[in-house]
């Protein structure tokens, strides 16, 4: 059962007569089930943002069409990076990227055990067909790291009738977007598209900004109906970090600053799938999806004392397959085995003594600090039926099993001393090292919905959906002080949720209520030990939705409340944690759009968005009181493929932070929001 909400579908609300109401329920979607005949198939809670609406927002970074989305608070960083919360606090620490399975075109971004917190960076945004947001585990569905949800970029689709078309945005700090397509025919009948995209960016901040490239190809057989996918992106980002000081994002003078100018990130990926869809003489569809991927990446840790720099790299290859079968008039299933090879590296070296006291000096050499490679493998077979046991009544129920396997290879001295093994003073080097060793995780996710239909246009569902995450090799192999080895388990999240939705002659609606509890959450001590064995608790209410006031006006909104809480018995300062609201988790959050269209060339949306206030240390001593902030765009269409388009963005010229957290060496410190801006854009499609 899907999930699909207003404000993931307000391209439809605009012009959608009565009649074309219950379409929304039928809409296709590839990250559900692969049993469901449409969205209201899907035994879960799944939102679209569709191309009508990412062609307006035309998004310079990927939160702005995320904010979209009940339970996403994705918190925007400088240039291109965030962190990101789906019916979660929003993730910080070495795996925390583990938790939401990211995707394009149902490969996953980055491979399993080696996620990246900025994984949406290497994904083709820019000229995406649509995003689907699955919220709330999904680890049946899709294994690894769907423990908090799944976001699935669908890229272009390969149509020569649509033509060429070439987009150009302008804004403020010398930026620039271009956008290009190209839809042809190949080989005979075959269509092929090509998609360009590039970004200038000067930055808000001082001495940062990014030049980003991004490239997608696609080729689809007239004979086989074979679709070839081939992507590959590059960044290159001055990045700025946080300015310090309490409310310091309210301060004319400091809050264009940047006090890390050294600080870059420079990110290279490529990704090449073939899927191949056929039909048996038996009825059974059989799907299959292999694919290879690959990416560097130079990061500078400005944020860490000695500013090392950051090197990894990973290739890896594998594939996606299923079977499907209508065994009987209300039985379906399917049977599928995911598989992936990959190889990895990381290597981290300083390059100038570290600043500040004789302590930081001695235990943060210059050299090498980490040099591994680590061969992981993973096999992970899964089965799905739906069942259909009276009218209007469907019943999904699904199991999944993974196994995956590190053989981790350490390419330095093991310990924790300099790299030509003379030690460190104070007791050691703070960078310890493993062994050379192999971990094995081997996990299990059930997963039960029901869907009932009591109207064609009314659904009432409830979901029991359970979802996991093995430790990613960063927590377990790159370790400090005293410890030696990281010996975690995988992280659970079990999960129940209720809702209803609808579509009525003039409005639709969906309210969801959800309750989660996850445990063994792996976490860095007062030792700078990484563990396994926190909890923490999850509940909340998201709705959306849209009116259609007349044939010109509608309006649509999306809310999410919830609370997310520690539930452990970990002390910090002497303080025990259980029971407080974790950091970085507003309990209200939202938006809400009024959409115009005066004529059938013209659409102009006013868009509110948000952010209630959150604490920004596990203590709750510190906190950031939230914001409000009003957008406006406008699109017009001018004939002969023309067409303009206006964004006023923070109309009201807030001030206000995209992120605020609380360090115990610095105090507050923030990413500033930008004031308020105005961006151009002419297109022509031929």
């Amino acid at each position: 059962m899907l999930l699909l909400s207003q404000a993931a579908q307000a391209d439809d609300v605009d012009l959608a007569s009565p009649g074309e109401a219950s379409g929304r329920l039928e809409t296709m979607v590839v990250t559900a089930s692969p049993m469901a005949a449409g969205s209201g198939g899907y035994g879960g809670s799944l939102s679209l943002l569709g191309g009508d609406d990412l062609s307006l927002l035309n998004h310079s970074h990927i939160q702005q069409a995320l904010v979209r989305v009940p339970g996403a608070n994705v918190s925007r960083g400088n240039g291109q990076e965030y962190l990101p919360a789906l019916r979660s606090p929003v993730l910080t620490g070495a795996g925390a990227c583990g938790s939401i399975l990211v995707m394009q075109d149902n490969i996953p971004l980055f491979p399993a055990g080696f996620c990246n917190i900025n994984e949406l960076l290497a994904a083709h945004t820019e000229q995406a067909a649509r995003i689907e947001v699955i919220r709330g585990p999904a680890g049946t569905l899709h294994g690894a790291g769907a423990m908090h949800g799944v976001i699935n970029v669908v890229g272009p689709a390969a149509r020569s009738s649509e033509g060429t078309s070439a987009r150009v945005q302008g804004g403020p700090e010398d930026r620039w977007k271009l956008d290009l397509r190209s839809n042809g025919r190949a080989l005979g009948e075959s269509e092929i598209t090509s998609a360009l995209s590039l970004a200038h960016d000067g930055g808000y901040l001082s001495q940062s900004g990014l030049d980003q490239q991004k490239l997608s190809l696609v080729f689809r057989s007239a004979e086989t109906g074979d679709e070839t996918r081939l992507t590959a992106t590059n960044l290159e980002q001055e990045t700025a970090g946080y300015i310090v000081g309490e409310d310091v994002y309210r301060d004319s003078s400091l809050r264009r600053t940047n006090p890390d100018p050294e600080a870059f990130r420079n990110v290279r990926t490529a990704r090449l799938s073939h899927r191949l869809k056929r039909v048996t003489g038996s009825g059974y569809v059989v799907d299959l999806t292999p694919y290879v991927r690959w990416g560097d990446m130079a990061f500078l840790q400005h944020f860490l004392p000695g500013q090392p720099l950051e090197e990894t790299g990973y290739r890896s290859a594998g594939f996606r397959a299923n079977i499907q079968a209508e065994v009987a008039d209300s039985t379906r299933v399917t049977v599928g085995l995911d598989g992936e090879l990959t190889g990895a590296s990381l290597h981290q070296s300083q390059r100038a003594p570290a600043s500040g006291s004789d302590f930081l000096r001695e235990t943060l050499p210059v050299g090498r600090h980490y040099d591994y490679h680590v061969e992981a493998g993973l096999l992970s077979p899964f089965a799905l039926v739906a069942l259909s046991p009276s009218e209007g009544l469907t019943v999904e129920a699904g199991v999944r099993l993974e196994a995956l396997r590190y053989d981790y290879d350490n390419r330095l001295l093991p310990g924790r001393t300099r790299e030509d093994g003379s030690e460190c003073g104070f007791g050691g080097c703070r960078y310890s090292r493993p062994d050379d060793r192999s971990d094995d995780f081997f996990n299990w996710s059930p997963h039960l919905g029901l869907v009932y239909e009591w109207t064609p246009q009314q659904q009432v569902f409830v979901n029991l959906a359970h979802g996991f995450r093995a430790p990613q090799a960063t927590e377990l192999y790159r370790l400090q002080r005293e410890q030696s080895v990281a010996d975690l388990d995988s992280e659970e999240l079990r999960s129940v949720e209720i809702g209803l939705r609808g579509d009525r002659e003039r409005w639709h609606y969906e309210l969801v209520g959800f309750g989660m509890e996850k445990r063994n959450v792996i976490f860095r001590d007062a030792d700078f030990f990484n563990r396994s064995g926190a909890a923490t608790s999850h509940q909340g209410v998201e709705i959306a939705l849209g009116y259609r006031l007349t044939a010109q006006w509608a309006l649509d909104m999306n809310a999410s409340y919830a609370e997310h809480r520690y539930r452990d018995d970990r002390l910090l300062d002497g303080v025990a944690l259980d029971g407080k609201l974790v950091d970085s988790a507003p309990r209200v959050f939202g938006s809400a759009r009024l959409r115009w269209l005066p004529d059938e060339q013209s659409s102009v949306e006013l868009e509110w968005l948000h952010l209630g206030r959150y604490y920004t240390d596990p203590l709750n001593l510190h906190s950031y009181p939230g914001h409000d902030l009003l957008n406006l765009r406008a699109q017009r269409d001018l004939g002969a493929g023309w067409s303009v388009a206006l964004r006023l963005l923070n109309i009201l010229d807030e001030w206000y932070a995209e992120r605020a957290d609380f360090s115990n060496f610095g105090g507050d410190r923030y990413f500033p929001g930008e004031p308020r801006s105005v961006y151009g854009e002419v297109a022509l499609r031929f």
